[in-house]
C-alpha cells in the first residue's frame, strides 16, 4: 500500500515539476476570462476550492454562456490528456524512478531532478516516454 501511496506521489510530482503547472495555470486563467461574466454574477461569494466553483457553475448551468461552456470542456480535455501522458510516463520508467529515485523524498521537483541527474542512466523506454509526453526535450 505504500508504494502505491508514495507511486501517486511521484505522479503527481512529476506533474508539478514540469511545464505542466505552468499549463495548469493558463487553463485557469483562460477559465477566469472566458467565465468571468458567471463567476462574477452566479458565483461571487463562493470560497474557491474543494471544487465549489464548479460546482457553482454546474448549479447555473443553464445560464453559462457557450464560451465559458466551452473553456470547461476544453479545460477538462486538457487535463485529461495530460493525466494520460503523465500516467503513460509513469508507467513507462517506473522500473527507472523506483531504481534510482525510490528513496527520494516527493516534491518541489526532487524526482525530476532526480530523473535528470540520472538521464544517462534511464532505460530507453523511459528516455522515449518522457521525450513523447514532453517532459523531456
Amino acid at each position: 500500500m505504500r508504494k502505491l501511496v508514495v507511486w501517486s506521489f511521484v505522479v503527481v510530482s512529476l506533474l508539478l515539476a514540469t511545464g505542466w503547472a505552468q499549463a495548469e495555470e493558463n487553463l485557469i486563467e483562460g477559465l477566469k476570462k472566458a467565465c468571468n461574466k458567471e463567476l462574477t454574477t452566479f458565483c461571487k461569494g463562493v470560497q474557491p476550492g474543494e471544487g465549489r466553483i464548479l460546482a457553482c457553475l454546474y448549479a447555473f448551468q443553464d445560464r453559462v454562456s457557450g464560451k465559458c461552456e466551452y473553456a470547461i470542456y476544453d479545460a477538462a480535455t486538457q487535463l485529461e490528456q495530460a493525466a494520460t501522458a503523465l500516467k503513460f510516463a509513469a508507467a513507462e520508467c517506473k522500473d527507472d524512478l523506483l531504481k534510482y529515485c525510490g528513496n527520494v523524498q516527493v516534491g518541489h521537483g526532487r524526482v525530476k531532478a532526480c530523473l535528470d541527474k540520472n538521464e544517462k542512466s534511464l532505460s530507453e523506454k523511459c528516455k522515449e516516454a518522457l521525450k513523447q509526453t514532453g517532459l523531456k526535450k
